[in-house]
C-alpha cells in the first residue's frame, strides 16, 4: 500500500534549498588581524568530545577556578544597588584609586588615579595602546615567543613587528644587547611579558635594569609591559617591573587586570597605568569603542584587589602544586626538553628530539590521545619545535598525562627515531 504524502510538510526540493552565500569585501586591513590558536585547538577538542571522546584540556590559558565568593558578592550587591548604567570611560573613581594604591604598594612606585584606564579585559589596553603609538611604517620590539595578539594588533594597525628570540638555552632571557640592535629610530614600542606566556619565565631585576638603559637611550621609544600574570608568580620574592626603574614610569604603560589572578576570565577587567601624555588618547579610544566598563564589575574589581585574598593565594599554591607533580615528570618525557615555569600556569617543552615539529605533535595528541595542547607556531617562528601545556585547568588528569605520552611516543615516533627519544630521555 502506498504511503500518503503528508502535505504539512515542504518537499524535499524546498527544504535542501538554500540561497547561494553571499560574499563581502572586506577591508584590506582584515588580512593582517590574526587569531588566537588555543580557541581553535578548543573548538576541536569539543567537537572530539561531542563524539564520545575523552579529552584533557591542556590548550586554554584559563585557570579552572571559581571566581572568590567575596568577589562575586560584590558585584551582586552592585547590581541590586543598581550600579547597571553608563559611568566615566576611564573608571570610576574608587575603582582607580584602588588599582593606583596597589600598584604603589606592590611596585614601590607612586601611580596616581588619574593615570589608570579600566577596559572590559586586558586586550582592550594592547590594542589602543598600539593603535594610540603605532602607524603605518612603525616598528614594534615584541618577544617571540610570546602572546600572539601582540604581534595582530601591531600588524592590524599598519605596523611592523620585530621579534627578539628568548632562547631556552638561556631561560627566554631577553639580551639588552640584542635588543640595542633591534631598536631603530622608527620604534615606537618595545614590548615585554614577565611573567610570560607562553614560557613561564620571569625576567630579572637586573635585566630589567639593563632593559631600561637601552630603552632610554632612544626618547621616541615606549614600553609596554605585560604584566597580567605578576599575581600567580611562584618565586619567594615578586616579579619586578620596568616600570620600577627610575625614569620608567614616564615611558611605560603597566597592563595588568583580574582574569588570571582571581580565576575572572569571564568577566572582562583589566586596566592600562600610563603616562598622564597618552592617557587621553587611550580614553578617547575606550570612548569610541565600549564606551566604558560595566560599573558593577568594577565594584567586583575593587573587592577583589581590596578584600579577602585567601581564595586567590590558594589558587596560587594549588597552581604552584600542580606544577611541581606536572612539570618534573614532563622533562622526563622521552625528547621532551622543558623548563621549570617561574610563574603563569604554563610549561612550554621543545620537542625537536622526537623528530616532529610542535604543530604535528599538538595535533596527535589531541587526535589520537586526547590530550589537547597548543603547537608552539602559534607563538612565533621560534615556536616551532615547541608544544604549551596549561596546567590552569586540569588537576585530577594531570598525573597520568606524561606516562601517556610517552606511550604513544613510543608508537609515533618517526622511523629511525627512537634512539634519540632515548638519548633525550637520558639527558632530561
Amino acid at each position: 500500500m502506498s504511503q500518503k504524502c503528508n502535505n504539512d510538510r515542504l518537499p524535499p526540493a524546498a527544504v535542501t534549498s538554500m540561497p547561494a552565500m553571499q560574499t563581502v569585501d572586506l577591508a584590506n586591513r582584515m588580512s593582517r588581524l590574526g587569531t588566537e590558536t588555543a580557541f581553535e585547538v578548543l573548538a576541536r577538542a569539543r567537537a572530539l568530545e561531542a563524539t564520545g571522546r575523552s579529552v584533557v584540556h591542556l590548550e586554554i590559558g584559563e585557570p579552572g577556578f571559581d571566581t572568590p565568593p567575596n568577589v562575586v558578592d560584590a558585584a551582586v550587591k552592585a547590581l541590586r544597588e543598581g550600579h547597571t548604567h553608563y559611568v566615566q570611560s576611564a573608571g570610576i573613581p574608587e575603582a582607580r584609586a584602588a588599582i593606583a594604591d596597589v600598584f604603589t604598594a606592590t611596585r614601590g612606585v607612586q601611580a596616581d588615579p588619574d593615570q589608570v584606564v579600566i577596559t572590559p579585559g586586558a586586550k582592550p589596553i594592547m590594542f589602543f595602546a598600539i593603535l594610540a603609538l603605532v602607524g603605518q611604517g612603525d616598528e614594534v620590539v615584541l618577544p617571540d615567543p610570546s602572546f600572539p595578539i601582540y604581534r595582530s594588533m601591531v600588524e592590524f594597525a599598519g605596523g611592523t613587528a620585530v621579534p627578539y628570540v628568548l632562547p631556552i638555552d638561556d631561560g627566554y632571557r631577553l639580551d639588552p644587547a640584542h635588543l640595542e640592535e633591534l631598536i631603530t629610530p622608527r620604534t615606537k614600542l618595545v614590548i615585554i611579558n614577565s611573567p610570560g606566556n607562553p614560557t613561564g619565565s620571569t625576567l630579572p631585576r637586573a635585566d630589567l635594569e639593563r632593559i631600561a638603559e637601552v630603552i632610554m637611550r632612544h626618547p621616541g621609544c615606549m614600553v609596554l609591559t605585560d604584566e597580567v600574570y605578576r599575581g600567580l608568580s611562584f618565586l619567594d620574592e615578586p616579579p619586578a617591573s620596568i616600570a620600577e626603574v627610575d625614569g620608567m614610569m614616564e615611558r611605560t604603560i603597566v597592563l595588568d587586570g583580574l582574569s588570571k589572578t582571581y580565576a575572572m576570565t569571564g568577566w572582562r577587567a583589566g586596566w592600562g597605568i600610563m603616562p598622564p601624555a597618552i592617557k587621553p588618547a587611550i580614553e578617547r579610544l575606550v570612548v569610541n569603542s565600549v564606551s566604558c566598563t560595566a560599573a558593577f564589575i568594577q565594584y567586583a574589581l575593587i573587592e577583589a584587589l581590596l578584600g579577602d585574598q585567601s581564595a586567590a593565594l590558594g589558587m596560587r599554591e594549588e597552581l604552584r602544586a600542580r606544577r611541581d607533580r606536572f612539570v618534573p615528570r614532563l622533562q622526563a618525557v622521552p625528547g621532551f626538553r622543558c623548563l621549570m615555569p617561574t610563574g603563569a600556569f604554563y610549561a612550554y617543552a621543545s620537542v625537536a628530539d622526537t623528530g616532529m615539529d610542535g604543530d604535528t605533535v599538538a595535533a596527535r595528541l589531541l587526535d589520537e590521545v586526547g590530550i589537547a595542547c597548543l603547537g608552539g607556531s602559534g607563538f612565533g617562528d621560534s615556536g616551532r619545535d615547541f608544544v604549551r601545556f596549561s596546567f590552569g585547568g586540569a588537576s585530577e588528569e594531570l598525573a597520568d598525562v606524561p606516562d601517556r605520552i610517552t606511550a604513544w611516543l613510543l608508537k609515533a615516533s618517526p622511523s629511525g627515531a627512537d634512539a634519540s627519544l632515548g638519548d633525550a630521555s637520558a639527558a632530561n
